[in-house]
């Protein structure tokens, strides 16, 4: 019997020897590959795959490199007023004048359409439409572009005009149909719909709350505002919190509110394998551990957790040039992070989680080797228990 016991002895130092060599563990259960498959990848059957390891400084210059657009840097601070005269815009105009000599007063018989003043009453201009090179006609002024100004710059552009003409003419503008100076408001809103701009100068809230409000949670929705050829998107929960982003819209402003349920994906042995939505401020790895539950400490290698990612070209500091680039301008990347260094932890509080990405935690070695052993225990116990039973019936 003692013979038999030392040959299972050495059959268990050969499978351990066999158990070691790299790629010899793919018959036993795992949750995925283990930290050394993925470390040393087959460069043959994933080619130009990059992996760097999550560091602070790795941390700061990914930040800085992918620093967010914000409608306070790219848009200008409301100036005149929100509200602006266009084409289309409907006016009317009235003028008073110093008696006793009156212009307009004396003009009826040639402006037959010009209603003339009784005391102290103005003159009133009918309405008329500003026509599509951005002008209108004032008897005595002739042809003024209004285009692009406020009313009370129309009305200063109308006295400059009638001076000498006029007695001590003063000018009032009103809108009496507002056509241009609109912002549109599409999206997840209640009704889309065409914002009239007032002289109050509208912020982005404004003309949302004009829309009815939003329809989704406001953490998964992102503002987008498009103004010429300028485009940027803010998530909404920014516009709330920080006045600076709740800029004045301006007329011919595009606001559109898009609902954006990003997500990451968790596999191996964390606590929680799921699709799990995030935010669209965003996230950081730290909040994404936590929200898959962690890693599961009886099995996890914590210097084996992953994050599999397509990174733009220009968003990293690479170690090396990148040796294939996708057609979209990305390269495969993992980001390696060790959870047993503590100066990781505080890189993982500001490393941003992206859209789509696949967080991965392997499976310690040890919890491979303890599985061998098992599978060499089922089959040795048998065997040495029948040789036990043999052995005491001889006796």
């Amino acid at each position: 019997m003692r013979r038999a016991v030392v040959r299972y002895l050495v059959m268990i130092l050969i499978s351990l020897s066999v158990l070691s060599t790299s790629g010899c563990t793919s018959f036993l259960p795992s949750a995925g590959p283990s930290r050394a498959a993925v470390v040393h990848a087959d460069p043959v059957k994933i080619p130009g795959l990059e992996i760097i390891d999550v560091t602070s400084d790795l941390t700061r210059d990914i930040l800085s490199r992918g620093k967010k657009q914000t409608f306070a840097s790219m848009f200008e601070d409301c100036r005149n007023g929100g509200q602006r005269i266009g084409p289309g815009d409907v006016l009317s105009i009235h003028i008073w004048e110093t008696p006793p000599a009156t212009l307009f007063a004396n003009a009826t018989q040639v402006v037959a359409s010009i209603q003339p003043q009784t005391g102290n009453s103005p003159t009133r201009i009918p309405e008329q439409q500003v026509s599509n090179d951005g002008t209108i006609t004032v008897p005595f002024a002739g042809s003024v572009r209004v285009a692009g100004l406020t009313l009370k710059q129309a009305g200063n552009l109308i006295h400059e005009r009638l001076k000498g003409k006029a007695n001590d003419p003063q000018i009032m503008v009103l809108l009496d149909k507002n056509v241009s100076s609109t912002v549109t408001v599409v999206g997840e809103v209640d009704h889309s719909c065409l914002v009239a701009l007032t002289p109050k100068c509208e912020r982005l809230l404004d003309v949302l709350a004009s829309a009815g409000g939003v329809k989704q949670q406001v953490g998964k929705l992102v503002v987008q505002l498009t103004r010429g050829d300028k485009v940027c998107a803010v998530p909404l929960d920014n516009v709330i919190r920080d006045r600076r982003e709740n800029i004045f819209v301006e007329p011919g402003d595009v606001v559109t509110v898009l609902y954006q349920p990003l997500s990451f994906t968790t596999l191996g042995v964390a606590n929680r394998n799921a699709e799990i939505e995030f935010e669209a401020k965003g996230i950081t790895l730290a909040q994404a551990l936590a929200r898959s539950g962690g890693v599961n400490d009886n099995v996890a290698d914590a210097q084996g957790v992953f994050i599999f990612r397509y990174e733009l070209v220009d968003a990293v500091p690479w170690p090396h040039k990148p040796t294939m680039i996708t057609p979209d301008n990305k390269v495969p990347v993992i980001y390696k992070i060790n959870l047993r260094d503590p100066a990781t932890l505080f890189a993982a509080q500001a490393f941003p989680i992206k859209d789509k990405d696949l967080l991965y935690v392997a499976t310690a070695p040890s919890v491979q080797l303890v599985k061998f052993l098992q599978i060499i225990a089922s089959m040795t116990n048998p065997i040495i228990s029948t040789t036990s039973n043999v052995k005491t019936i001889s006796q």
